[in-house]
């Protein structure tokens, strides 16, 4: 089939590269945990995340509660048992499927387009990551604006 009349959607570009992130804020001062992917997501990149935030609240005496979406990845049989056996003091909280506007960190990923992204003109993917990692180490010291935006009340 000649190129012109195959459908546009179907068209694979090989040279399309992309980066995702995994981020979570402590609601408590809106410091912000991120974690730059650049393969696909999957269970062994969720379970290195999770045990990432693990290892950052493990000073805290109080229960972390991590509220995810119902990604597959989320629930994989990978981390079942170590999520069992962390689940006194690090839970994880499945939002409803099909709700992932109720997702606190989908307003982050907003707010970071808007912050970072929106009408600039980035000539490689690494400047991409640039600015936007650097707007994610600034929140790492904690965030009022980030608090505000993943508050439950």
């Amino acid at each position: 089939m000649p190129p012109e009349t195959r459908d546009p959607v179907l068209r694979h570009y090989p040279t399309r590269r992309s980066v995702g992130y995994y981020g979570a804020v402590r609601l408590r001062d809106g410091r912000f945990v991120f974690q730059r992917k650049t393969a696909k997501f999957n269970a062994e990149s969720c379970f290195e995340f999770l045990r990432q935030l693990r290892r950052r609240s493990g000073a805290e005496q109080r229960q972390v509660v991590v509220i995810l979406d119902n990604a597959a990845y989320h629930h994989a049989r990978l981390h079942k048992e170590w999520r069992l056996q962390n689940m006194d003091r690090f839970r994880l909280e499945f939002l409803p499927p099909y709700s992932p506007e109720l997702n606190p960190i989908e307003r982050v990923w907003k707010f970071t387009r808007r912050q970072c992204l929106h009408n600039r003109y980035f000539p490689t993917l690494e400047r991409v990551v640039d600015a936007v990692e650097w707007t994610f180490t600034d929140w790492a010291r904690g965030n009022s604006t980030l608090r505000r935006l993943c508050a439950i009340i």
